[in-house]
Protein backbone atom coordinates (compact mmCIF):
# COMPACT_ATOMS: atom_id res chain seq x y z
CA UNK A 1 0.00 0.00 0.00
CA UNK A 2 1.33 3.10 -0.60
CA UNK A 3 -1.39 5.95 0.27
CA UNK A 4 -4.87 6.60 1.27
CA UNK A 5 -6.80 7.67 -1.00
CA UNK A 6 -10.53 8.18 -0.22
CA UNK A 7 -13.67 7.51 1.52
CA UNK A 8 -17.16 6.66 -0.24
CA UNK A 9 -20.29 7.13 1.03
CA UNK A 10 -23.73 6.62 -1.13
CA UNK A 11 -25.94 9.55 -0.71
CA UNK A 12 -29.68 10.27 -1.38
CA UNK A 13 -29.58 13.78 -2.83
CA UNK A 14 -25.95 15.77 -4.41
CA UNK A 15 -27.18 19.34 -3.63
CA UNK A 16 -28.08 18.63 -0.09
CA UNK A 17 -25.08 16.48 0.72
CA UNK A 18 -22.43 18.97 -1.17
CA UNK A 19 -24.54 22.10 0.84
CA UNK A 20 -23.39 20.45 4.45
CA UNK A 21 -20.38 19.56 3.61
CA UNK A 22 -19.25 22.75 2.54
CA UNK A 23 -20.87 24.33 5.72
CA UNK A 24 -18.25 21.79 7.30
CA UNK A 25 -15.13 23.06 5.23
CA UNK A 26 -15.04 20.70 2.22
CA UNK A 27 -14.84 22.05 -1.15
CA UNK A 28 -16.38 19.97 -4.30
CA UNK A 29 -13.66 19.87 -6.54
CA UNK A 30 -15.18 17.25 -8.89
CA UNK A 31 -17.95 15.27 -10.64
CA UNK A 32 -17.65 11.88 -12.63
CA UNK A 33 -21.00 10.41 -14.19
CA UNK A 34 -20.77 6.76 -13.59
CA UNK A 35 -22.83 5.94 -17.02
CA UNK A 36 -26.55 6.44 -16.59
CA UNK A 37 -26.78 5.01 -12.96
CA UNK A 38 -25.05 7.35 -10.76
CA UNK A 39 -22.81 10.29 -9.90
CA UNK A 40 -20.16 10.57 -7.53
CA UNK A 41 -18.88 13.86 -6.38
CA UNK A 42 -15.50 14.05 -5.04
CA UNK A 43 -15.05 16.28 -2.11
CA UNK A 44 -11.59 18.00 -0.35
CA UNK A 45 -10.32 20.35 2.58
CA UNK A 46 -8.45 23.57 1.75
CA UNK A 47 -5.12 22.30 0.65
CA UNK A 48 -5.81 18.46 0.49
CA UNK A 49 -6.42 16.03 -2.29
CA UNK A 50 -9.76 14.70 -2.74
CA UNK A 51 -10.48 12.29 0.41
CA UNK A 52 -14.47 12.23 0.50
CA UNK A 53 -16.22 11.10 -2.30
CA UNK A 54 -20.53 10.68 -2.49
CA UNK A 55 -22.39 8.40 -4.97
CA UNK A 56 -25.85 8.99 -6.31
CA UNK A 57 -27.55 6.46 -7.59
CA UNK A 58 -30.45 7.95 -9.81
CA UNK A 59 -33.89 6.95 -8.29
CA UNK A 60 -32.41 6.00 -4.67
CA UNK A 61 -33.33 8.68 -2.10
CA UNK A 62 -32.34 6.69 1.21
CA UNK A 63 -30.07 3.62 2.39
CA UNK A 64 -29.82 1.31 5.80
CA UNK A 65 -26.90 2.67 6.94
CA UNK A 66 -26.38 -0.57 8.83
CA UNK A 67 -24.05 -0.68 12.56
CA UNK A 68 -20.57 -1.59 11.18
CA UNK A 69 -20.06 1.65 9.90
CA UNK A 70 -19.12 4.67 12.58
CA UNK A 71 -17.72 7.95 11.40
CA UNK A 72 -15.24 10.02 9.74
CA UNK A 73 -12.89 12.36 11.77
CA UNK A 74 -11.55 16.18 11.03
CA UNK A 75 -9.56 17.92 14.06
CA UNK A 76 -10.01 21.60 14.31
CA UNK A 77 -8.09 24.45 15.52
CA UNK A 78 -11.17 25.83 18.00
CA UNK A 79 -13.62 23.64 18.35
CA UNK A 80 -16.09 26.11 20.17
CA UNK A 81 -15.63 28.54 17.43
CA UNK A 82 -16.19 25.86 14.98
CA UNK A 83 -19.22 25.01 16.67
CA UNK A 84 -20.24 28.97 16.92
CA UNK A 85 -20.12 28.80 13.07
CA UNK A 86 -21.83 25.81 12.32
CA UNK A 87 -24.79 26.55 14.44
CA UNK A 88 -24.75 30.13 12.43
CA UNK A 89 -25.15 27.95 9.48
CA UNK A 90 -27.93 25.35 10.76
CA UNK A 91 -25.89 22.65 12.18
CA UNK A 92 -25.84 21.60 15.55
CA UNK A 93 -23.78 18.40 17.60
CA UNK A 94 -25.48 15.53 18.38
CA UNK A 95 -24.50 16.63 22.12
CA UNK A 96 -22.23 19.30 23.70
CA UNK A 97 -18.46 18.35 23.05
CA UNK A 98 -16.67 16.32 25.93
CA UNK A 99 -13.68 14.26 26.58
CA UNK A 100 -14.37 10.60 25.89
CA UNK A 101 -14.54 7.73 28.22
CA UNK A 102 -15.04 10.99 31.14
CA UNK A 103 -10.76 11.52 31.13
CA UNK A 104 -10.02 14.91 32.30
CA UNK A 105 -7.48 16.07 30.34
CA UNK A 106 -6.96 15.80 26.43
CA UNK A 107 -9.09 16.70 23.37
CA UNK A 108 -12.78 17.31 23.43
CA UNK A 109 -14.77 16.01 20.64
CA UNK A 110 -17.94 16.09 19.63
CA UNK A 111 -20.26 14.51 16.64
CA UNK A 112 -22.45 15.70 13.72
CA UNK A 113 -24.70 13.89 11.26
CA UNK A 114 -25.00 14.78 7.65
CA UNK A 115 -27.80 14.74 5.81
CA UNK A 116 -28.04 10.53 4.99
CA UNK A 117 -27.63 10.25 9.07
CA UNK A 118 -23.62 9.77 8.52
CA UNK A 119 -21.53 10.69 11.41
CA UNK A 120 -18.58 13.05 11.50
CA UNK A 121 -16.67 13.23 14.23
CA UNK A 122 -14.82 17.18 15.14
CA UNK A 123 -11.84 16.80 17.65
CA UNK A 124 -10.56 19.84 19.06
CA UNK A 125 -6.70 20.24 18.70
Amino acid sequence: MTAFLHTCYRIGDIDRSVEFYEKIGFREVARMPIGEEAINVFLALPGENPCLELTYNHGVDSYDLGTGYNHIALTVDDLDATLEDLAAKGIEPEKPPYRPGGRTEGHFICFLRDPDGYRIELIGA
